[in-house]
């Protein structure tokens, strides 16, 4: 399992590396959580053949933190060479994607930073083996989950953030929420409609084919956004067509 101090050492030698000067503290807060998210990324790592070479996708990346340090951590050893897509809409974010590229310097790994909204076709690689996303603000979650189906990658460890009024299934828990005559309270609806935007984010990733878990990643103390979508594409027929149903059902009530 890699360390926290192993974790906060690569962000600094990537990011800041000036003399005597320490990680902020909003980077020893993500420090901590790439801890909790690379847990999760090392077993899909080593439970792929170790030779053949990987590629991994950082979904709206922001500097690249989890697709570089997935690089570093786990994917020296391979054989051939694996490949980080890093896909980031702005443009100084994806200079710094680029320099802290440069700087880890690995033999076996290219590094490619698409400078493209997630929700563009043309910025996806075709069937990669893993699709990354910490933080995925609003309806970019969907968006990448979308464009990642549509890749066809074999796994997605995907990580909210905020639930606004963009997100499709929040509108539909919406109307729900008036339909059944929910109270107005403020703490009562919005655990009501973040319930059912995760729960049709779930099914409409099992009804694509994908066994999914959703579990925390990090403890809620560390960040409130502490869920993560574990899926892996099986394309079970019987366990697609039961997920599907649900979600009809849920769409429906």
């Amino acid at each position: 399992m890699v360390t926290l101090s192993a974790v906060q050492e690569a962000l600094h030698r990537l990011y800041i590396e000036v003399p005597g000067a320490a990680l902020r503290q909003e980077d020893r807060k993500k420090a901590a959580e790439l801890v909790g998210l690379l847990a999760e990324i090392e077993p899909v790592v080593k439970g792929a053949k170790s030779d053949r070479p990987m590629h991994i996708v950082d979904a709206a990346a922001g500097k690249a933190y989890v697709g570089l340090l997935a690089a570093k951590f786990f994917l020296a050893g391979r054989r051939g060479r694996s490949r980080v897509t890093m896909i980031e809409r702005d443009p100084a974010r994806a200079t710094v994607c680029r320099e802290a590229a440069r700087k880890i310097g690995m033999e076996n790994v290219d590094f490619a930073v698409v400078n493209s909204d997630v929700a563009a076709p043309a910025a996806w690689p075709d069937a990669p083996d893993l699709v990354v996303a910490l933080h995925a603000c609003g309806p970019a979650f969907d968006t990448i989950a979308d464009r990642a189906l549509a890749s066809r990658a074999r796994h997605l460890l995907l990580v909210p953030c905020c639930t606004s009024e963009t997100v499709p299934a929040a509108t539909m828990a919406t109307r729900q929420a008036e339909k059944i005559g929910l109270p107005r309270h403020a703490e009562v609806r919005r655990r009501f409609i973040q319930a059912m935007v995760d729960a049709e984010r779930t099914l409409l990733l099992e009804a694509a084919g994908y066994e999914t878990h959703v579990v925390p990643f990090v403890a809620p103390t560390q960040t409130p956004h502490n869920l993560l979508w574990r899926a892996r594409r099986v394309s079970e027929p019987v366990r697609m067509a039961e997920a599907a149903q649900k979600l009809r059902r849920l769409r429906d009530i």
